[in-house]
């Protein structure tokens, strides 16, 4: 079981320095109006908190913090989180990146790995009407080697350095093998090396 309010603590301590000339004292972007009591800074470390513990839904999300209104008794309703979440949606993206500019430290040595995306069950792929009408968009049939399965879908191909940082993602048809992707990136990835499995091994 994750404790949201341990977790939330931490991140907003990573983020209050990391936010610096983002934010005033009171931890909100500078703006005419009511100063909210549940900060700006507050609402992107519970965004992060949420999808630190894979929580998806913001109805559950509000079910799960129902446990902790003595700790953070100034977060009112699900509406009020939505709309501000979507106006902060800058700042969090802005802390993002510096935090992940902070991780990366120059590495010389990645990793490139892909995952399916499944959108529909192998027998279900000549039903799937998603990107009919075009032919680049559309699914395709490819095949998961770690589960032994074909499926119908894309498959996200991503390179990561070993800080955990995500360099460099793209999505292609499930049907494109993996070595495509290591071939649009390589001049980028020329001199470091590159761990892959064996989907990556090639002459080129």
């Amino acid at each position: 079981m994750h404790n949201l309010y341990a977790i939330l603590a931490k991140l907003l301590n990573r983020c209050k320095p990391v936010a610096r000339n983002l934010v005033n004292e009171s931890g909100n972007v500078p703006r005419r109006g009511v100063v909210p009591r549940f900060s700006d800074l507050e609402i992107v470390a519970l965004n992060m908190t949420s999808e630190a513990v894979d929580i998806n839904s913001e109805s559950l999300l509000f079910v799960k913090l129902q446990e902790y209104k003595i700790e953070i008794p100034n977060l009112k309703s699900r509406r009020r989180y939505n709309d501000r979440r979507k106006i902060t949606s800058y700042l969090c993206n802005t802390i993002r990146e510096r935090i992940a500019a902070e991780m990366d430290g120059g590495e010389y040595c990645f990793s490139i790995d892909s995952k399916p995306i499944e959108v529909c069950r192998f027998f279900r792929s000549k039903r799937c009407s998603m990107g009919k009408k075009n032919f680049e968009k559309a699914p395709s049939i490819g095949y998961c080697a770690s589960q032994g399965v074909y499926y119908c879908g894309y498959k996200l191909h991503a390179v990561y350095g070993l800080s955990g940082i995500t360099h460099s993602f793209d999505f292609t048809k499930a049907s494109v093998y993996d070595i495509h992707y290591l071939i649009d990136v390589k001049v980028d990835y020329s001199n470091c090396t590159v761990i892959g499995d064996r989907g990556y091994i090639s002459a080129v």
